[in-house]
């Protein structure tokens, strides 16, 4: 089983920066593939970007392209997500997932087997 625990979520102001965390911790030897997703209320969840475990690739939404940065730290099983020039349309629930098999896009939640808790993230204008 694998655990993620996001943190660093908050109430800010539009055109700040935040940098949400992920903590994951079991049986990470399997892993492909770490993502962000976040769910607005009312709204589905979306994809906000990945990162390919090993070779580094990144992956982001047009939403957040040259907004938002996706980074891994391999010794501390974390990955992050800094945030920048953030504006009320990024207020959401930030869940981090984890992927396992390099099948599938990683741009699509159902391919994710493990999911945080999440964490809020409120940009106020």
């Amino acid at each position: 089983q694998v655990q993620l625990v996001e943190s660093g979520g908050g109430l800010v102001q539009a055109g700040v920066s935040l940098t949400i965390s992920c903590s994951a911790s079991g049986r990470t030897f399997s892993r492909y593939a770490m993502g962000w997703f976040r769910q607005a209320p009312g709204e589905e969840r979306e994809f906000v970007a990945a990162i390919i475990w090993r070779a580094g690739n990144t992956y982001y939404a047009d939403s957040v392209k040259g907004r938002f940065t996706i980074s891994r730290d391999n010794a501390k099983n974390t990955v992050y997500l800094q945030m920048n020039s953030l504006k009320p349309e990024d207020t959401a629930v930030y869940y981090c997932a984890e992927k396992d098999l390099p099948f599938g896009s990683v741009l699509q939640d159902k391919g994710y087997a493990y999911w945080g808790q999440g964490t809020q993230v409120t940009v106020s204008s």
